[in-house]
């Protein structure tokens, strides 16, 4: 069966930054940018203006104050005298003096200006200067209106043309400085939103060739340590553990394969050489104990695997007891001496604590982990020429910790393959013809966990030492029944009902 392959990725749009985060992002800086410039520009135009209206209206106050005392002093000839000698000295002023019957006595603003009526003391209003080569354009002015006695009106006002302009200008400028800033940020929201679809684009490829099947595959990264990087770098990271994990999936289905081929093959056999047998009964009946044997076996190895589970789902926790281990250990020892000895070894025991040692553990299961050690040390320590080899089992106190050491003069384990050795059904032998089923050294290294331990293989010079460190507790208090019968007997009966569910 043939799987299908993932739809191509399309092409890149052009138009596709458009739709992009980062893009949206710069174009909304952008636009935030631009209305706060506005209003920026808004307040200081409406400022700038303000500013020189109140000085247009103090200068017209001032010159108006100023007629208004010279005309209380000297009459209306001294007033009169005073602003021709103003229009002829090229005053920026504008003057108007009308009598009662609005008939104008001086002055070089020849029309009434327009005032706005809601401002009868003065106000903005446009006119005309006099031109010698025609109607001259009209021009913004600024007066001020002041009542002399005898019916005496007097305007003074002021061009204000060039402030006018001046502030067209200037909000000119401002609103092509607006623009531009807007064009520059909508220009780095795209050329953004190009560089960032482009590093995505290429994750988006490496990521469909990963789900391709190409696992080896990883998400490329420019150096830079942004955020896309940190993100590339702990989603290949992440890639690295499930290659990891595959391949030790792949390695275990193998090995079960391997390991539970010959037990079934030998089962499937032993019953048809019974059935061939013609010597009837007892034939039969030896070819079912072999079957028997060839099925406890196999039910060995799905047990040590539902343990294992069991253990690293921490399912036996209500079993977890105060343990004096430094006579478990010994036990164990003795008990292996005389298997040590048929295979020609010297198997020795070394207590360097010198006191009781307790451990909070689930009594079984310690005891299976350290036999497991010692059976491997059997197995593999070959016998020397002259003298038996040594296994050696110790017990020691390092850092708050006891560590019991299984330490063999065999071929040892190579420093690369030791992290690989305590995974299920590793056997570091090519051939795997030794009977075993690869799960001793896994099943330790589950219970070690569980303990909050740790498991070290280390190099003997020759051989294995396999270092089973676990946390130490404070002795109980005698009389509290901690470790003697009645609590072995309740672990024991906890843990047979942990395996049973």
């Amino acid at each position: 069966m043939h799987r299908a392959a993932p739809p191509p990725h399309p092409a890149a749009h052009p138009s596709r930054f458009w739709h992009a985060t980062s893009f949206r992002a710069a174009a909304l800086a952008t636009l935030v940018l631009a209305i706060s410039a506005v209003l920026v520009v808004a307040i200081v135009t409406r400022s700038t203006n303000d500013a020189m209206s109140r000085a247009t209206i103090d200068a017209l106050d001032r010159e108006g104050a100023a007629l208004h005392r010279i005309y209380g002093q000297g009459g209306v000839e001294q007033l009169l005298r005073a602003i021709q000698d103003r229009i002829a000295a090229g005053d920026t002023h504008l003057y108007r003096l009308t009598d009662a019957t609005q008939r104008v006595i001086a002055g070089n603003l020849t029309e009434s200006p327009t005032l706005p009526p809601e401002s009868p003391g003065g106000g903005t209003f446009r006119y005309r200067p006099p031109s010698e080569g025609g109607a001259a354009p009209s021009r913004l002015a600024a007066a001020r209106v002041f009542a002399l006695a005898n019916g005496l009106t007097l305007i003074v006002a002021r061009d204000i043309e060039p402030q006018r302009a001046y502030l067209t200008a200037t909000n000119r400028t401002l609103a092509l400085g607006v623009a531009l800033l807007a064009l520059v940020g909508l220009a780095a929201g795209v050329a953004l939103s190009r560089h960032i679809l482009r590093r995505v684009d290429a994750m988006t490829a490496a990521s469909r060739s990963i789900m391709a099947g190409n696992l080896a595959e990883r998400l490329p990264r420019t150096g830079t340590d942004d955020e896309l990087d940190r993100l590339a770098g702990s989603l290949n990271i992440m890639l690295d553990r499930i290659e990891l994990l595959m391949a030790g999936m792949k390695e275990v289905s193998d090995n079960i394969a391997h390991d539970l081929k010959t037990p079934l093959n030998r089962l499937r056999n032993r019953a048809e050489a019974a059935l061939a047998d013609q010597r009837g009964s007892p034939a039969w009946r030896a070819g079912l104990e072999h079957a028997i044997e060839d099925a406890d076996e196999l039910m060995k190895t799905f047990n040590a695997l539902l343990l294992i589970a069991r253990l690293e789902a921490g399912a036996v926790d209500d079993t977890m007891a105060s343990v004096e281990i430094s006579a478990m250990v010994e036990d164990l020892a003795e008990l292996y001496a005389p298997a040590a000895e048929d295979a020609g070894l010297d198997l020795t025991w070394h207590n360097e604590a010198h006191t009781p040692v307790h451990v909070r553990a689930n009594r079984q299961l310690l005891g299976q982990a350290i036999a497991n050690l010692i059976e491997n040390a059997i197995k593999y320590a070959a016998p020397l020429e002259r003298a038996p080899s040594t296994v050696a089992v110790s017990l020691a106190l390092a850092n708050g910790r006891a560590e019991i050491t299984v330490a063999d003069r065999g071929p040892g384990i190579a420093e690369d393959d030791r992290e690989r050795a305590v995974r299920r059904f590793v056997r570091l032998e090519a051939s795997r013809t030794k009977p075993g089923t690869g799960l001793g050294l896994s099943l330790v290294a589950a219970v070690a966990r569980l303990h909050e331990g740790t498991l070290r293989l280390e190099d003997n010079e020759p051989g294995l030492r396999a270092v089973l460190s676990l946390p130490m507790m404070a002795a109980p208090a005698a009389g509290d029944g901690t470790d003697n019968e009645p609590q072995q007997e309740k672990d024991e009966g906890a843990w047979r009902k942990a395996q049973a569910s």
